[in-house]
């Protein structure tokens, strides 16, 4: 079983920078370990400023983070010590190979020189990146020096793991790869904060999340727990180029546009109704195809944020 010693709390957590931001207000979460947590939001939303802050970085206005009993507002050492943290820029590796860039950050961390060997050996052969291990940083793709950024970070990992945005770049199969990765390092023992705006990635990926917009907590709760519920569907229309939005029917509850693509949230006791539309829209010319499916992650986001997923083109910045 493993230990709830080491969670990490944060309790009533606010920022306000000198010009009067809010990036945080009064945010509590808890993360404890073996457990893969999504803090999912928009650009701005405050995500950031909140990791910023776990890792010693940053300095709260007011509240507490702790982790294992410790402070780490008041010891920021101590979270640089206890907190792996991979950012969502490139890691600067340009003239390091990619081995020598793993083994070197493990060491760095504490780690002896001969288990850090063994376990970014691990990490090159669970990652398929084998073909790479003795190519410069600045010779890699944009996925695999991702790759190899997770890999430095999690060779020797902190009790706190923090990802932001993980999967730039990654190629789909070896993405899968990554995920297996972050599951062993949870099963491990490690708390694992997941910063992303990809809803989708969020929903497969993560045992808990919370939805963070203008820096408040909106909710927080499992990917099930957190979708607009058993009542209701989701149809998404796809409309024909240059088309405005089709006049609102009484029984669509809320809708926002993406493109091309109108997703509106309906009861389902009115999904008759809902096809008939929708067939009519695509019968007379104002759309090209639709779906009826059920709600997912994303029309909660949307519902809580106002905004369509960011991993969307078409969405907002």
């Amino acid at each position: 079983m493993i230990s709830s010693g080491w969670s990490l709390c944060v309790d009533d957590l606010t920022k306000v920078y000198r010009r009067g931001t809010v990036a945080n207000d009064s945010v509590c979460l808890r993360v404890e370990p073996g457990e893969v947590y999504g803090l999912l939001g928009p650009n701005g939303a405050g995500k950031s400023t909140l990791v910023k802050q776990v890792i010693g970085l940053l300095r709260p206005t007011s509240g507490r983070i702790t982790l294992g009993g410790r402070d780490l507002v008041a010891d920021p050492a101590a979270a640089r010590r206890l907190c792996s943290y991979l950012p969502q820029a490139q890691m600067p590796i340009e003239s390091l190979r990619s081995l020598e860039a793993i083994e070197l950050t493990g060491r760095i961390r504490g780690g002896g020189r001969n288990p850090v060997r063994r376990r970014a050996r691990e990490l090159l052969d669970a990652l398929d990146l084998g073909e790479w291990e003795r190519t410069t940083g600045a010779r890699l793709s944009g996925g695999v020096r991702r790759l190899v950024g997770f890999a430095m970070v999690t060779v020797w990992p902190g009790r706190v793991v923090i990802l932001d945005e993980p999967t730039n770049d990654v190629d789909p199969l070896r993405r899968r790869l990554l995920w297996d990765e972050v599951r062993r390092l949870a099963g491990d023992g490690a708390a694992i904060v997941l910063v992303t705006h990809n809803v989708l990635e969020a929903e497969k990926a993560v045992d808990r999340l919370a939805i963070i917009d203008r820096g408040r907590l909106l909710a927080e709760g499992t990917p099930s727990a957190l979708k607009d519920g058993k009542d209701r569907l989701r149809l998404q229309v796809m409309l024909r180029p240059g088309r405005e939005d089709p006049a609102p029917e009484p029984f669509v509850l809320g809708s926002v546009r993406t493109g091309h693509t109108l997703v509106a949230t309906v009861g389902s006791q009115d999904a008759g109704a809902a096809i008939a539309w929708a067939q009519r829209l695509v019968d007379v010319g104002h759309a090209e195809e639709y779906a009826l499916t059920a709600t997912t992650l994303e029309d909660a986001y949307i519902r809580l944020t106002g905004a369509a997923a960011l991993d969307d083109p078409g969405a907002r910045s």
